[in-house]
């Protein structure tokens, strides 16, 4: 059984998750809590393995609490937030302080429709219980270490350590892109991508030779909220991806909220078409599956793919798609530093990993790789 705390300022609410929790055979609610404060003296004495909190509460907010809640009792934190977009910055926050995941509430902070989720909630939560608390507790480099790290290859300031990045890719065994073919980049992610995200782009330099496409498991919107932020933190450009717009080098694609992302040939190169009307794929609009699938169909192209932390198996069955149409270097985030290791498990156990790589490393490999 694991254990769940409960923190919510709205006595339904609290109510409304205690029961949907209390159905699961493998959870068990051993507390509630009224506000942020009360939250984290509950987490120090109740010792949850998981926590769902909501944002906006009085006293304490919810990402005060998830602020010290992981520097006194680190906890896999599942965040409620409101769609707006205040509500989906400050989730953008809460992933930066260490929350695994997070749930939209569909109709606002008291939401009496919120059985119509409530899958997703407890699916959510089961998954949080089971995360490596150790690698939410790993911060991302800023951007003024990654410029550092840029410039001076061999010094890491989070460890100390004098190995180069490259050193640990094994790149004399690698497999090289074909010159003189157009290359593209594809990225998909889902529980803890925000943070593997920010882990990867923020390390890619400006003159990347190829366009970026990356698919996070995310509702309509936040994915906004998530380009907005890595664009702040990134040398290249991030942006939500928009229908029509042209693919150019040197820009990360960010698939929106609640559609699916796909490309063509238009006049004078490739262009994003966004799919609203297909159904959700494994339960998931955008999908990484449906952009692999794409990416397919289009010949004389060559890719190189990551598949990162997640629950599931999203990028599996496209991946073996494109693999069979396309030259294909496919890269799987290590067991080591995956928040949950799901989606690059799935790839490696398929056979479709050309390489196992640690996410502060996927950037680096990216770069050899169209570089070599």
């Amino acid at each position: 059984m694991k254990r769940v705390l409960v923190v919510d300022d709205s006595a339904f609410m609290r109510k409304l998750i205690t029961d949907m929790l209390a159905k699961h055979p493998q959870l068990e609610v051993v507390g509630i809590a009224r506000n942020g404060k009360d939250a984290v003296a509950k987490a120090v004495e109740l010792q949850p393995d998981v926590i769902t909190m909501d944002i906006e509460m009085p006293i304490m907010n919810g990402l005060e609490a998830l602020r010290q809640i992981m520097e006194q009792q680190p906890t896999p934190v599942v965040m409620l937030s409101n769609t707006t977009e205040l509500g989906a910055e400050n989730t953008m926050i809460a992933m930066d302080y260490g929350a695994v995941d997070f749930v939209a509430k569909p109709g606002g902070p008291i939401s009496l429709n919120l059985h119509e989720i409530e899958q997703e909630i407890v699916g959510k939560v089961v998954a949080a219980a089971k995360v490596r608390i150790s690698n939410l507790l790993k911060q991302p480099l800023t951007r003024a270490e990654n410029q550092m790290k840029n410039e001076y290859p061999l010094f890491d300031k989070r460890t100390g350590s004098s190995d180069s990045i490259i050193s640990q890719i094994d790149s004399l065994h690698a497999k090289k892109i074909h010159k003189g073919m157009e290359t593209l980049v594809i990225i998909g992610t889902s529980t803890g991508g925000p943070r593997a995200l920010q882990e990867v782009l923020t390390r890619l330099p400006s003159d990347l030779n190829a366009p970026i496409l990356v698919v996070q498991h995310m509702p309509p919107g936040f994915t906004k909220s998530l380009a907005q932020r890595l664009d702040g933190l990134s040398d290249i450009r991030v942006k939500e991806a928009e229908d029509g717009e042209a693919l150019l080098k040197g820009v990360a694609y960010i698939a929106p909220g609640g559609k699916h992302l796909k490309f063509e040939r238009c006049p004078g190169g490739f262009c994003v078409r966004l799919d609203a009307m297909d159904p959700p794929r494994t339960g998931h609009r955008p999908s990484v599956d449906i952009l692999l699938e794409s990416a397919a169909t289009i010949q004389g192209l060559q890719y190189v793919t990551a598949i990162m932390t997640g629950m599931g198996q999203d990028g599996t069955e496209g991946m073996k798609q494109l693999k069979s149409a396309c030259y294909t270097i496919t890269l799987a985030e290590s067991e080591k530093t995956s928040v949950v290791y799901g989606m690059p498990k799935a790839i490696k156990e398929a056979g479709l990993a050309d390489r196992i790589v640690d996410v502060q490393d996927i950037a680096a490999a990216i770069t050899e790789i169209l570089h070599s």
